[in-house]
């Protein structure tokens, strides 16, 4: 790789070491800012948009007045009972010199710049993990793809040096984005959230097709992964006996697949919602799926007698 090539750079939302829930062994997983769809569910909302944003946790506020003193556009300021500050999001621009100077860390930044230098020095410091344990990189999200070129160069670096990579991605853009990674990428997790067009549109933002064809693409591609498709399990939107049976019917296609994972919903990423003032009214009333029925649905699928193996994913051991 050039030396232009290592100096290109991403907008990532934060590197998590020694992770074992995103593919085999002990992982990196690089965390990119930025998504195509909008899931209503989603656990990182801080991930859905490419520019970097600003967190508030009001409940860490000390209302000590750094904060407004570090800020150039006046976009701070005391609320009514002077017990905690508020932003004018319209005229605050992400500098986050106020997170710099935060005693509490009540001001949480979402984003920064990277070059794929600074990213593989981060990645080579777990090296010797890597290979005790069958692990490697995995890339995230957000959304890999809406970066392809960035992630192409971190895939291409770490097979260089004989790291396993792994992709995580939604297959919500074009084709060109995803052939960038396929020749340095070991395996690919891919989500089908819901096999029904309308039902995946109001609940994500987009239509279901181009994910379903790129998948298709993928799989016939010379250079294709191994592919794990999973499916967030989330009630009322996706656990149906006839989803599920659709899913499973379309991965029986899949030449590459090695299996069908599945995640359970949860509500881990709702504070978050309450940091950068989103709406999670759409799954307000949602209840993460018990082990009982995620076992149940499990078993469903396995009685189908497909070939295909039936993976319990992370969050959830199946009894």
């Amino acid at each position: 790789m050039t030396e232009d090539n290592l100096n290109l750079t991403g907008n990532i939302l934060r590197i998590e070491r020694a992770s074992i829930h995103d593919g085999s062994g002990l992982r990196t997983v690089v965390f990119f800012k930025g998504c195509p769809l909008d899931c209503s569910w989603c656990s990182t909302p801080e991930s859905k948009h490419f520019d970097y944003e600003k967190g508030f946790a009001e409940e860490l506020c000390l209302a000590c007045g750094r904060c407004i003193e570090a800020c150039s556009n006046d976009a701070i300021s005391l609320n009514q009972d002077y017990q905690a500050v508020v932003t004018d999001r319209s005229l605050c621009d992400n500098c986050f010199s106020c997170a710099d100077v935060c005693p509490s860390h009540a001001v949480k930044p979402y984003g920064k710049r990277m070059t794929v230098s600074a990213v593989m020095d981060e990645i080579k410091k777990d090296e010797i993990f890597f290979f005790h344990s069958g692990g490697g990189i995995t890339l995230s999200g957000g959304e890999p793809l809406n970066q392809s070129s960035f992630a192409a160069a971190l895939l291409e670096e770490s097979k260089k040096l004989g790291i396993n990579t792994t992709v995580e991605s939604c297959l919500y853009g074009n084709f060109g984005s995803i052939e960038k990674l396929l020749p340095w990428l070991d395996t690919l997790y891919a989500d089908i959230k819901q096999m029904d067009g309308a039902i995946h549109r109001e609940w994500t933002g987009q239509d279901n097709q181009l994910i379903l064809n790129n998948l298709v693409k993928i799989d016939r591609n010379d250079s294709s992964p191994s592919i794990i498709v999973r499916v967030p399990l989330v009630p009322g939107f996706n656990d149906s006996d006839e989803n599920l049976l659709a899913t499973l019917q379309f991965c029986k296609g899949l030449s590459n697949l090695k299996g069908l994972e599945i995640l359970p919903y949860h509500r881990l990423g709702i504070e978050t919602y309450r940091y950068l003032d989103l709406d999670y009214s759409q799954c307000a009333d949602l209840v993460p799926p018990s082990t009982d029925r995620l076992s149940e649905r499990i078993a469903f699928l396995k009685k189908q007698d497909s070939g295909i193996p039936i993976i319990s994913g992370s969050g959830f051991n199946e009894e």
